[in-house]
Formats: structure tokens, C-alpha cells, sequence
């Protein structure tokens, strides 16, 4: 198996618990990926503050991990030849969301997302907002017809999860399946 380059961006959008375990589990699945670059938008980190009661900065990360300034364009992430694989923005802020659908590339996380859509390259956003209005379905409506994944961050209940942590893993083991790591999880039917 191909090992991934992957991108993480993490919005300031409530659900940093849904962030928080991607990069848990990403640390299990370290074996399937080269490399990989984590954005946080400028809201997020005082929203994980306040959601999780910790710090990202204190995060140890491991070396395959670098986490870029929101503001550096001259990051790898921000051009097609540095062929990262797959972009998931989890959680995603409509804002966030919108931007990328409209094509404004303000900062290095919304170039990411542009030059993945623009390589075809595999972008999967997990918005966490609810109720949608009309401008966040076409925004989704636009992202979807030139090739972008939405997972709404909708937890499901077939595996029966006990804690919050659990329930909020479901949504993070869908993203990673869709995103094509191999791990076990539950599959209905199975």
C-alpha cells in the first residue's frame, strides 16, 4: 500500500473533539502515511482551548507531523507539486466553506483546499453547523460538483457508543475510510 501525504486543517468551528481524534487516530494509522501537514485557521486554537480545556500548542507531535502557520504561502501544501493526496478540514466552518467554494484563498488553509480541488486530488470537508441555509447548500452543492467530499459531522448510533468519545469517533473512522486508510471499524451488516 501506497503510504499517503495528507493534510489536516482544523477550523475554528465547535466539534474540536472531532479534531482531536483524527489526530489520535492518525497516530494509529502512522504506518499508511508519509507525511503529514496540520493548519490550524486562527480561531481554531482558542476554540480547542475553550471546547478541550488544553493547549495544541503543548501537542508533541511526531516527526512525520509539521504544523504550518496559517499564514505561510510558502508552505508545501500550497502548491500542486508537492502532491499531497488527501485534504480533510474537520471541523469546517461555513465560513471556511464558503470561502473555498468561491475560490478565495486568504490564508495557507484555503490554498491547500484550492490546490487540492485544483489537482483533483482528494478534499473531504466535515462541517459542523446545523441548521444548513441556503447559501451552505449551494456552497456544498458548488464543492461537491468539482469534486470535493462533505461529511457532515453526523454521528451514528448502529455501533452503539457509549461515551461522547465514541459517538464523535464514528464520524472521525468515516472520515478516514473516505479518505481510503485501511483499519478496523464497524461496518453495518458485518
Amino acid at each position: 500500500m501506497k503510504k499517503q501525504k495528507i493534510i489536516i486543517g482544523i477550523t475554528g468551528a465547535s466539534g474540536l473533539l472531532y479534531a482531536k481524534l483524527l489526530l489520535e487516530k492518525l497516530s494509529l494509522l502512522h504506518d499508511q502515511i508519509d507525511k503529514c501537514g496540520i493548519i490550524f485557521s486562527e480561531n481554531a486554537k482558542p476554540v480547542w482551548k475553550f471546547e478541550l480545556n488544553s493547549d495544541p500548542d503543548a501537542i508533541k507531535y511526531p516527526d512525520w507531523i509539521t504544523v504550518y502557520d496559517p499564514g505561510n504561502l510558502f508552505a508545501p501544501m500550497a502548491s500542486g507539486s508537492s502532491g499531497y493526496d488527501t485534504m480533510i478540514i474537520c471541523p469546517c466552518t461555513m465560513g471556511t466553506l464558503g470561502r473555498i467554494a468561491s475560490g478565495i484563498s486568504t490564508d495557507l488553509l484555503t490554498r491547500a483546499a484550492d490546490v487540492m480541488l485544483k489537482e483533483r486530488r482528494k478534499l473531504i470537508l466535515v462541517p459542523r453547523e446545523a441548521p444548513f441555509n441556503l447559501i451552505h447548500l449551494n456552497n456544498m452543492k458548488l464543492l461537491t460538483e468539482t469534486g470535493a467530499i462533505i461529511c457532515p459531522a453526523s454521528p451514528s448510533f448502529y455501533s452503539k457508543p457509549v461515551t461522547i468519545e465514541e459517538l464523535a469517533m464514528t464520524v472521525v473512522d468515516r472520515v478516514l475510510v473516505l479518505a481510503g486508510f485501511e483499519f478496523p471499524t464497524f461496518h453495518w451488516g458485518k
